[in-house]
Order: structure tokens, then sequence, then C-alpha cells
């Protein structure tokens, strides 16, 4: 039977690698938006469902060490919302914080109190715990493809961020490319996604894959440089476009970080000309990101740069909100609300100074609406994950440049960024986000090798 499993997994590991390609093909068309009546849902989840199904046909496992920790994190995310759909009996939902109001329903209807989930919105929870089969079959399949393969997957992310700026230059040119998988706002810059700030934040990664991307392989680094070092213009020139403030700062950020990953082997490759020819070109592209900036303000095309400087700090309804969803989360800590249904929550706790036409569809502090969502758990995760993070991160610092490090610290940066954004938005609950957040956990999850006291080759 072991026999058998090794030869299916050896025999095809190209057609795991064709699955995973398809589903972020299919995720990046699809998989722009966060609202789960939106049709690209049923489109991606179905799809990471079929792939899923084809790889355990072909006798693909996830084998790798480094898929361990990441799919760890992923299978508590996994259980917190079904947990969270355990009928509890009445005496002991009552005792919920929070909950007891949701009793005079009952009252009122002249009913016994029935017994209740910790979700108050249970439909929702099972909507969230769904929406996480994308990021388990992205991991699933990434740790069951070779490893060669595996560092081909920044390329393919690349590819995908760079055909995202395609749409979002049409866009920026007038065109509509109404998208009825998702919520698309005509006349906006999103690009696939139906959030500028999640449009933005997909440049920004985009930023810091491209240099990386270009020194990750010796025969191809000739045509990979010139070509990845020409998209750093385009993707923050995209950014500006779209309008997203917050997206200047991940995109400088972005760039920074991108330069600094690539910086080993940019002197590697001026090392025989002339000694101020290495730092030259990292000089030479933020220059021209400079122009392309000022360009761009010139021509009152930096939207972001606009955005910025019109609106004042009272106006800004997401930081007057904050206030508000920091009391909710104490009103429901530490057994919180229910993942998925802030929107309903948040406009019974809505002061009547904060109403308005619109609706606060999310807290746009992701890490507050989980609090909120799943209390201390939800907490504790959050720390342990951040944890992990941090500890990679210090690990690979610490340790010498190298090709071996340079996908984990692809990683590590990559979710860097994911953490910034989710300050003050919520990008990882779309579910091209989560495919990326899972890659760059994979990635991290390589680690630094460690060959201390080894007599044999790693190999």
């Amino acid at each position: 039977m072991r026999a058998a499993r090794d030869i299916t997994r050896h025999r095809f590991p190209e057609l795991i690698f064709l699955c995973l390609c398809t589903l972020m093909v299919t995720v990046w068309f699809a998989g722009g938006a966060s609202r789960a009546d939106m049709l690209g849902q049923l489109v991606v989840r179905g799809m990471a469902w079929l792939m899923l199904a084809v790889a355990i046909m072909l006798g693909a496992f996830p084998s790798a060490r480094s898929a361990r920790i990441p799919l760890g994190f992923l299978m508590v995310c996994i259980a917190l919302p079904c947990l969270q759909l355990i009928p509890l009996p009445p005496k002991l939902w009552l005792l919920l914080p929070g909950h007891a109001p949701f009793a005079e329903a009952a009252s009122l209807a002249r009913m016994p109190q029935p017994w209740r989930p910790i979700a108050i919105v249970p439909g929702a929870a099972i909507n969230a715990a769904g929406s996480l089969i994308v990021p388990f079959s992205t991991l699933f399949l990434a740790a069951g493809v070779t490893r060669g393969q595996r560092a081909m997957l920044p390329g393919v992310v690349l590819a995908l961020a760079a055909s995202s700026a395609l749409v979002g230059a049409l866009q920026f040119c007038g065109a509509g490319l109404p998208n009825p998988l998702i919520n698309y706002t005509p006349g906006e810059v999103s690009g696939t996604f139906a959030n500028r700030n999640h449009f933005a934040l997909l440049e920004a990664i985009g930023c810091v894959v491209a240099p990386a991307w270009a020194f990750m392989g010796d025969k191809q680094s000739r045509w990979r440089a010139p070509l990845a070092f020409a998209l750093l213009p385009v993707f923050i020139l995209l950014i500006l476009a779209s309008g997203s403030r917050a997206g200047m700062m991940l995109g400088a950020a972005a760039l920074t970080t991108g330069v600094l990953l690539s910086h080993k082997w940019l002197n590697l490759k001026f090392r025989t000309h002339a000694s101020w020819s290495s730092p030259a070109l990292p000089i030479g592209i933020i220059g021209m990101v400079a122009i392309v900036v000022v360009a761009s303000v010139l021509s009152h095309r930096a939207n972001s740069i606009d955005r910025l400087l019109s609106l004042a700090p009272s106006d800004d309804l997401r930081a007057r909100n904050l206030r508000t969803v920091w009391s909710i989360i104490w009103t429901y800590f530490p057994v919180g609300s229910g993942f998925g249904g802030f929107d309903p929550l948040f406009r019974l706790h809505e002061p009547f100074s904060a109403l308005q036409l619109t609706y606060f569809n999310h807290a746009h502090n992701d890490f507050a609406e989980v609090v909120l969502d799943g209390g201390l758990p939800a907490l504790l995760l959050i720390i342990a994950a951040v944890a992990w993070w941090a500890s990679a991160s210090l690990r690979l610092l610490r340790a010498p440049a190298s090709r071996e490090t340079l996908l984990p610290r692809l990683g590590a940066t990559v979710l860097f960024l994911i953490f910034a954004a989710s300050l003050f938005d919520y990008p990882v609950r779309t579910p091209m986000i989560m495919m990326i957040t899972a890659l760059a956990a994979l990635w991290l999850g390589r680690g630094v090798p460690d060959t201390r006291g080894a007599t044999l080759p790693s190999r």
C-alpha cells in the first residue's frame, strides 16, 4: 500500500501542480469579493473542493514539514466557528456575555427557551467555516508538489498580480470591465477585486515578490531581473490610481523590503562592474518610482494621495466607529459573538450619532473583528500566529542570506504586509488574499536550514 502511494506521488507531481495553478487562476478571476452572497464564492469554493478531491485521488498528501504549522493554525481556525455552532442548553446559553438580550425573542413568542449555539448568527458562522476550504486546498496542494515546483509559485503569484494590474490599468483608462462574480463598483480602479484596498495590497505584494523572483533562478536571471524591476513602477502607479490610502504605505514598505531582499544578488551580479554600479540600480529604481509618483500628482491621477490630503481625521468613519467596535468586543468577551455576524451586531449596538445611509460591513480592523467574533480563543490564536511569524522571521534575519532562505524571507515579508493591511481593512476575508496568505505561511514554514552538527549533506 505504501509502495503504491509513493509511486503515485512521484508519477503525478505535474498534475498536482496543474491542480494548484488551476485553483489559483480561478481564485484570481472569481475570488476578489468578501461578501457571502456573491456568485464568485460558489465558484472558488466549488473549484477548491474539486481540486482537493482530484489531488486525493491522485495520491497527493501533504508530507512536507513546512506545512505542519500552517495546517495546524488553519485547522484551529476551522474548529472555532464549528464549535460555535454546537447548541447549548438554555441555562448555560443565558450565562454567555451579551447573549441574554436575545432571549426576549422566545419570551415574546411565548415559547420555551430553545437550545442555541454561541454564534448569534449561525448562518454567518457556517459561511465563515466554509470559506476556509480555499486556504486549506491551497496548503494541501502546495505541500504536495515537488521542491522545484514550489519555487515556481512566486512566479505564478507575480503573474496574477501583473494580470490584476492590467485589469486595473484598463479600468483606469475608462473601461468598465464588469465582473458578475464580484460586487464591482463602476468607475473604481480595483482590478479583479471588489475593494480597492485589497487590490492595492495585491500590487504591494507584487512589489516584494518581483525582486525576490528575479533572483530565484540561475539560468533565467538574465531576463527575469529586467522584467521584474520593470513591473515595480507599474504596480506603484496602479496603487496610486486605486485611491487606497493604506495601499500607499504598503507599497512603500513593499518596495523597500523587496530591494533589500534582492540586495545580495544585485551585488553579486554587478561585482565585475564598477563599484558604483551596484547601488546605482536600487537608486535608479527609487528615482524612477519617484518620477512616476510626481507625474501622477501633477496630472491629477494620484487618487490615493488626493484622498489622503482631502480627508480630515474627524471625517474618517472607520476611526470613529472603532470605539464602538471596542465596546462591542467587551460586551461579548471572552466567548465572542460568532464568526461572520459583525454587520447585524453592529447595527444593534450602533449609536444614533453614527447612523448614515450606508452600512458598516466590517470593523476595518480585522484583528479587532476576529476577537469580537471569537473572543479569548481567537485572541490567543492571533497571539500564537504572530509569535510564530516573529520568531521565524528573527531566525531568518540572523541567518546569512542565501537562496535557501530567500523563499522563507519572502513568505515572512508577504505575511507582514497582510498583517499591516489587516489593521486598516479586512483583506484576508477575500479568497484571493486567503490563498496568498496560505502560500506565504508555507514558504515561511520552510524556515532556516539547520546544519549544526551534521556530518552528511542535508539532502
